[in-house]
């Protein structure tokens, strides 16, 4: 993928430039501004019908994604993520991550995705993803949005972590991961909820800022209806 991230790192947007042919996979609904682009809308699936429904149902994620074809020589498009925060790019192939809902901006044709199933008390009990989560195949660039900045932790062996599950973004498809109330059956007391505990080797990527946090931070602000 030939483009730049261009604005500041709390409202960024990516701008590409594409010769006749080239394509890549973008968030649905993202696109700012085009030219010489075509867009056709696709199922979020790579499975099919169910997978996408089962996604959209689970985890929050539109049914569809976008596929972006240059329909001339130096097309120009350029997308934004809905939320504010930073855009990273990872590199997909030796190593290939799962992505936590509404992590996903764009890909490069190259790389492509699963639906997969996670076991159901990841689904029943966590936000990562829902029942169904995205994860990565082939190879090539792939860029998430998060809400905040971007910051990349190290699991190994010796060094499990531990995130609050709003914080995730995506994560090493090779980790082991379980998803549990932080401190025991108090943890709702205490406010930290439901994490998600890794172990393993990898990399687990997280967002600086809480969205539901924020959200639950305005509602009292917000006048109800009688």
């Amino acid at each position: 993928m030939n483009y730049q991230i261009i604005g500041d790192n709390d409202c960024p947007l990516v701008e590409f430039r594409m010769d006749r042919g080239e394509g890549l996979l973008i968030e649905r609904g993202s696109m700012a501004y085009m030219n010489g682009i075509e867009l056709q809308g696709k199922l979020n699936s790579r499975g099919g019908l169910l997978g996408a429904i089962g996604r959209s149902i689970a985890g929050g994620e539109s049914m569809f994604i976008t596929n972006a074809c240059a329909v001339q020589d130096g097309a120009v498009l350029g997308i934004a993520p809905a939320i504010p925060g930073e855009i990273k790019k990872l590199t997909v192939g030796s190593r290939q991550y799962r992505l936590n809902t509404g992590a996903f901006l764009a890909c490069a044709s190259s790389v492509n995705y699963n639906i997969v199933t996670q076991k159901l008390s990841h689904a029943f009990f966590g936000g990562t993803g829902g029942l169904f989560v995205m994860e990565t195949i082939g190879q090539g660039d792939l860029l998430v949005n998060a809400f905040g900045s971007l910051i990349t932790l190290e699991v190994t062996p010796d060094h499990p972590i531990t995130v609050d599950n709003e914080q995730v973004v995506a994560w090493d498809a090779s980790l082991d991961y379980r998803i549990e109330i932080a401190s025991g059956m108090f943890g709702f007391m205490t406010g930290e909820g439901l994490v998600n505990r890794f172990s393993g080797s990898g990399e687990v990527i997280i967002q600086t800022r809480n969205l539901r946090s924020l959200a639950d931070s305005l509602s009292k602000y917000i006048p109800k209806g009688n």
